[in-house]
């Protein structure tokens, strides 16, 4: 029987094993069908056939050198993945060719590294700096990255994930980026073509939300009904209902009873950013900040000021 404070034979060996797990220094081998590929980033530009033979040669001739890296999932796919791709799509996709091709079990599982929350935050700012240079991902595309790693944990809210993903933006294309968020957060299942989404038509679309949220759901039935076979289809059906609400917002024949309520509601309106608004109601002695911006940490941040301000003129 061990003392207290000693360390059984094996327990320093295992305590190291789960340390090592922690930092995300352990590769497992994972079956390839656990691994959702798109966890990160959707309609993946198609790439270089011959790129691709030739890691498929070589992974045949050498098997794997280099593991993917992974994030365990909160909850299983429904195709029972386990787990996300953060790294190694390339080498993922030609691993599970060799298996479909040679019916190999060799070629069935895969060399991964599964990183945590602690370590994730590299893992995923490498990813994206990688398809930066390699691909330029889309607004939509860096959007969906955030929501991922905030859902997995490994950023507290959206403005430490865009901070920490996209630090080296400017602060406009992080706004920009965080007005895509309210894209991925309300489309990311219908969407059949996201990624063509282009930055002029998302900001449209999010500002058409914001003005009427019952568009939303509009156009998640006109999606759903509609499914379009191309990039181009899905994008003219978005700009068409974007442009028909704008213009309907903007008609002079829409009746009185809703414009008497929007000047009610708001007798001026001042656009702060692409996704925030400011409505200031004298009459009612109201003042509203409405969009994707309107944040906890705006929230807190305004709370303070005013507090400040107040607090300091009464005083």
């Amino acid at each position: 029987m061990a003392e207290q404070g000693e360390v059984l034979p094996g327990e320093a060996d295992m305590a190291a094993v789960q340390a090592a797990m922690a930092d995300g220094r352990v590769i497992e081998l994972l079956p390839v069908g656990v691994i959702d590929a798109e966890h990160l980033v959707r309609d993946r530009l198609a790439i270089d056939a011959d790129e691709m033979q030739a890691l498929t040669d070589s992974l045949r001739r050498r098997g794997q050198q280099m593991p993917i890296e992974v994030v365990p999932l909160p909850r299983p796919g429904p195709n029972g993945e386990t787990h996300g791709l953060v790294s190694g799509w390339r080498r993922l996709t030609a691993l599970r060719r060799l298996a479909e091709e040679t019916g190999d079990p060799a070629f069935a599982t895969v060399r991964a590294m599964v990183v945590t929350p602690d370590t994730a935050q590299d893992a995923y700012l490498a990813m994206v700096e990688e398809n930066e240079i390699r691909v330029n991902l889309s607004h939509y595309e860096r959007a969906r990255i955030a929501c991922k790693a905030m859902e997995e944990g490994v950023f507290a809210n959206q403005r430490a994930a865009l901070q920490g993903l996209f630090g080296n933006a400017t602060r406009s294309k992080r706004s920009k980026i965080g007005t895509f968020i309210v894209l991925v957060d309300s489309f990311d299942d219908v969407l059949r073509f996201p990624s063509s989404i282009s930055e002029k038509l998302g900001l449209a679309l999010a500002r058409e939300m914001v003005r009427d949220p019952s568009l939303t759901q509009e156009i998640r039935e006109a999606l759903a009904e509609a499914k379009p076979v191309s990039a181009l289809d899905e994008m003219r059906l978005l700009a068409a209902m974007v442009t028909a609400r704008a213009e309907q917002a903007a008609s002079p024949e829409r009746t009185q009873e809703p414009r008497a309520a929007a000047e009610r509601t708001a007798r001026e309106v001042t656009r702060i950013t692409e996704a925030l608004e400011l409505r200031f109601d004298a009459d009612r002695g109201r003042i509203e900040l409405v969009g994707a911006d309107a944040t906890d940490t705006l929230a807190a941040d305004l709370r303070a000021w005013l507090t400040e301000r107040l607090g300091a003129s009464e005083g």
